[in-house]
């Protein structure tokens, strides 16, 4: 992380202002840090082994880790715990995990929310790391694979709003068939059969042309189809060609909709 400094090398008296705000954020979580370790055991201080000693006693901290906040990348150590009793259910032993410092945690959720923000402003996901850096320090956990997987609930929520009127499609058809309509690409399963013989029996380079390569997909998918599985009620295929109407997946009788 870069700082600004004099043209004799002092450092700016504003330059430690940031400093201070830090080792003032790691004074203040120290009390908290370790509150939720004294309050565990003393929940458990009556528990004990058959040689008469506790079954959970305190066990130091862990190595200091740099957690990155709002203000800047803090270092901070979280206290360990020495727990002996075994789980029923698992056969392993219990762990002590602090609610305020988890041991996964290396930003804190602000920092989190903000990086998708950044990327609606144009920021583009490799500028994260040069830019960020100068504000949360370089050892920040930031990295463009950070910032994608930030991003994956946006961009799966993007899928939805921009498919919304695709996605109910399958209700204008016969509730018989949305298991036929709703495999997550129909399509590419029937070509993944068609591109597999192709490849071993080099269609292209026997047929000769277009029309002939063509033709001896159509042939392929003719003989794949002996093995698919039938349309259920494939009576209601041909009211589906001629163009009668379902909503909801029940025949539309009359010119009022079906209720539900």
């Amino acid at each position: 992380m870069l700082s600004a400094v004099n043209a004799d090398g002092s450092t700016p008296n504003g330059a430690r202002t940031d400093e201070i705000v830090r080792e003032g954020a790691r004074r203040m979580l120290w009390p908290p840090r370790s509150r939720p370790r004294s309050t565990h055991m003393a929940e458990l201080a009556g528990q004990w082994d058959g040689d008469g000693r506790r079954l959970v006693v305190r066990n130091g901290y862990h190595q200091p880790r740099q957690v990155t906040t709002v203000g800047g990348t803090v270092e901070v150590k979280a206290p360990r715990v020495n727990d002996k009793r075994v789980d029923e259910v698992t056969g392993e032993r219990k762990r002590f995990s602090s609610a305020i410092l988890p041991a996964w945690c290396r930003k804190s959720p602000k920092v989190s929310e903000g990086l998708p923000l950044l990327c609606l402003q144009g920021l583009s996901s490799v500028d994260f790391v040069p830019v960020l850096e100068q504000f949360l320090g370089s050892s920040a956990g930031l990295s463009p694979a950070t910032v994608t997987r930030l991003t994956q609930q946006w961009q799966a929520l993007n899928k939805i709003i921009g498919d919304v009127d695709e996605l109910p499609a399958f209700y204008d058809f016969p509730a018989e068939h949305w298991i036929h309509l709703r495999p997550s690409n129909p399509i590419e399963s029937t070509s993944a059969t068609v591109r597999f013989r192709t490849k071993i029996t080099k269609v292209a380079k026997v047929a000769g042309s277009p029309a002939a390569a063509l033709a001896m997909v159509f042939k392929l998918v003719e003989s794949a189809q002996a093995r698919w599985r039938a349309v259920n009620t494939p009576h209601l295929v041909a009211l589906v060609r001629a163009g009668t109407r379902f909503e909801r997946g029940h025949l539309v009788e009359r010119a009022e909709a079906v209720t539900a």
